[in-house]
């Protein structure tokens, strides 16, 4: 056979074997475009958060769904789109591409990866907008998450499935205290996902620096939408991290998620909405910008067994002006959450670090979610630093105090001492345990306050020395015979510091 016949043969079979399939798509042309929106009419039958394709290959998401025209958020490169141009739906709803491979990278607000790695394998779509789960499938709050945080763990405790604001003004070491609880879960079976909404890149590179330097990537992934991306990409990263955090919730594991910060997300979506032509309602922001927060929230629960078990703990932060709780979304989020912890500048410019408000701070789970030793010793700490702050406002006016007044005043700086803490350097719950229990019984009272660090390392290094299973026995149970063994312990540290 000649190698034409062999040729005729091939394309005779290649005929033979095509199908006729006729396919429909929906499409519609570019109205308008600018400023990373584009409104576009004819698409009748388009749904919300829809993907569409654009002639240069960029998507855009559908969000307003008006009589004659669709507005969408441009997701892509904008610059390139002209008026007229074909629009095709894809009748698919905005979804990410997730696998256990997204552990340790870093993706934008798409959960694209941006690190210079390989792609994900084994992807599974997992949509970015989903129903929270419903309360049925719920159940309470009861194993803590260890912040690593003394003044937390202790006083403002938080659980897996909870819900838990940082609340202050800038530079008040709000995303200290969530990188500090990334750190400490290294051994707590935790996953971590860092979402960063409109941060500067130095700072999300500073970030992941210190996590990868302590070893912290290998159980976390960091969103990354800086200042420099899109409003639609500040607008999606949160619901794309709390999407990769309900990937791994259904595989009846726990997870962490941080928004850093939902004030900035709020921005976003006020840029958008009005860009969108939706109607501005107090300072500019749309009248759905509570529900904005609320559903990307409420996807934070402990789910029960019967549902798959696992959970997904929320540190959203907002950042506040002067101070200032009671602005738009400072209340929006403070009504979603349980709680908040709301972080002082003057507090932080005396020193007091983290700097903590005992007093506008509060978990709604409390002592649900603390181990029965940090129960038994911390729950008069709170109420003992209310009473301290008290008496030295009071202390300040009138010289001549009672041994008593003295005596609370004394106890009340040890605490506050024992209470500072350096940022990225969280103390495991066994040993916060032990110097609360310190603190509380006087063994630091005749400590001088400068030395009162430097007394708390000296006394755990003794403790671990002295007995050496005695700390690790407080996470599991708090008993009479721990107790003796812990004084046994302290009076000779006592005694050989003295």
């Amino acid at each position: 056979m000649s190698k034409i016949e062999g040729v005729i043969d091939k394309l005779k079979k290649k005929i033979g074997e095509y199908e006729q399939t006729v396919g429909t798509h929906e499409v519609g042309t570019v109205v308008s475009v600018s400023d990373g929106i584009a409104k576009i009419g004819g698409l009748r039958g388009v749904q919300s958060s829809e993907i569409l394709m654009f002639e240069n290959g960029a998507q855009g998401l559908a969000l307003n769904l008006e009589e004659d025209t669709v507005g969408a958020i441009i997701l892509g490169d904008s610059k390139t789109i002209r008026e007229g141009e074909i629009v095709k739906r894809t009748n698919e709803i905005l979804s990410i591409e997730v696998s256990d491979d997204i552990i340790g990278r870093i993706v934008d607000g798409l959960a694209k990866p941006i690190d210079g790695k390989a792609e994900l394998t084994k992807t599974k779509k997992v949509l970015v907008e989903k129903i929270a789960p419903g309360v049925m499938s719920r159940e309470p709050v009861s194993q803590p998450v260890q912040t690593g945080i003394l003044a937390i763990d202790a006083m403002i405790p938080v659980g897996r499935g909870q819900r838990e604001l940082i609340i202050g003004d800038r530079q008040t070491g709000k995303t200290a205290i969530a990188i500090d609880t990334i750190l400490n879960q290294h051994d707590q079976d935790m996953i971590c996902v860092y979402v960063a909404i409109g941060q500067k890149q130095s700072k999300i590179a500073r970030i992941v620096g210190i996590l990868e330097s302590r070893g912290a990537m290998k159980y976390t992934t960091v969103v990354s939408a800086s200042a420099g991306d899109s409003a639609a990409l500040l607008y999606l990263a949160p619901y794309v991290g709390v999407s990769i955090a309900e990937y791994f919730m259904d595989q009846g594991k726990d997870v962490l998620v941080i928004y850093d910060d939902l004030s900035k997300h709020a921005v976003a979506y006020r840029e958008i909405s009005l860009l969108l032509r939706r109607p501005p309602g107090r300072e500019a922001y749309p009248g759905d910008v509570f529900y904005l927060h609320s559903r990307l929230l409420e996807r934070a629960c402990r789910r029960n067994k019967e549902h798959g078990g696992g959970s997904i703990t929320a540190l959203p932060i907002i950042e506040t002006q002067g101070g200032d709780v009671s602005g738009y979304i400072p209340t929006n989020v403070i009504s979603i959450t349980d709680g908040q912890i709301f972080l002082e500048t003057t507090l932080f410019n005396k020193g007091i670090r983290p700097a903590v408000n005992v007093g506008l701070s509060v978990s709604r789970v409390g002592t649900s979610a603390q181990i029965k030793s940090m129960k038994k010793n911390a729950g008069t700490l709170k109420l003992s630093q209310a009473q301290y702050r008290e008496l030295e406002a009071f202390s300040q006016f009138d010289s001549d105090l009672d041994s008593d007044t003295k005596r609370v005043i004394e106890r009340g700086k040890r605490v506050t001492e024992i209470l500072k803490q350096t940022e990225f350097n969280p103390i495991p719950v066994e040993e916060q345990v032990a110097i609360i229990f310190a603190v509380n019984a006087g063994y630091l009272d005749h400590v001088e306050l400068k030395k009162i660090k430097e007394t708390e390392k000296a006394m755990i290094e003794f403790i671990k020395n002295h007995d050496t299973n005695l700390l690790d026995s407080f996470k599991k149970d708090w008993n009479d015979e721990l107790k003796d063994r812990l004084i046994a312990a302290l009076e000779v540290f006592k005694k050989n510091s003295q």
